[in-house]
């Protein structure tokens, strides 16, 4: 999946209606510049692309106070809306996304009903167990480890990886059935995603 795309139309629905500028300031006050390809750059190809495919609306409007061009803003069409749902459901439930992938999701995870989220991340833990199982079958089939020689460190690190994915969601999982968070249909967060400087 691209995490550019999650992470662009998160933000700009977050406003209802956003330039680059502003997608921009959300995902680097994330900090999404650090642990993605949300560089300047791939934000306002990815903000022209998906306007190109109709997955985002343009808007122009009147040029900045400052004399530059006229800015374009954009707003997500209902393409991008279902769009947009759909890359957050497969970031949650998926267990062989990049972790910039799930990064993204988890930040938008609330846009979803807590039930939703549950049962997407519980999805996770099957696909991650299955997966495990389809490791250690392959490389254990009748054998040792210690027959692959170093290269049996692979199956090692793949299997560590699907143990701590599986605990993380777990904990994630124990937390949200806690009642952490305030989710879609819940009532207003009390604690905004951004800062007041940048929302609206």
């Amino acid at each position: 999946m691209s995490t550019i795309r999650l992470l662009v139309l998160g933000s700009v629905r977050g406003h209802g209606r956003a330039h680059g500028y502003q997608v921009r300031s959300d995902l680097e006050y994330w900090g999404a510049h650090e642990w993605s390809n949300a560089k300047p750059g791939s934000i306002y190809h990815a903000l022209k692309q998906m306007a190109k495919q109709g997955v985002l609306l343009a808007h122009e409007v009147a040029p900045s106070t400052a004399g530059g061009p006229p800015r374009t803003e954009y707003e997500l069409t209902e393409a991008g809306r279902e769009e947009y749902f759909r890359l957050l459901r497969e970031a949650l439930s998926s267990y062989d996304q990049k972790l910039d992938a799930l990064s993204a999701a988890l930040g938008f995870m609330v846009d979803l009903p807590r039930a939703e989220v549950l049962a997407l991340l519980r999805d996770r833990l099957d696909r991650l167990a299955r997966w495990r199982g389809s490791v250690t079958e392959y490389y254990l089939a009748g054998a040792e480890p210690q027959r692959y020689g170093h290269i049996g460190e692979i199956m090692k690190m793949w299997v560590h990886s699907s143990d701590a994915g599986a605990e993380w969601t777990r904990g994630l999982i124990g937390r949200l059935e806690g009642g952490a968070y305030v989710f879609a249909g819940e009532g207003d967060s009390p604690i905004p995603p951004l800062p007041e400087t940048l929302r609206g």
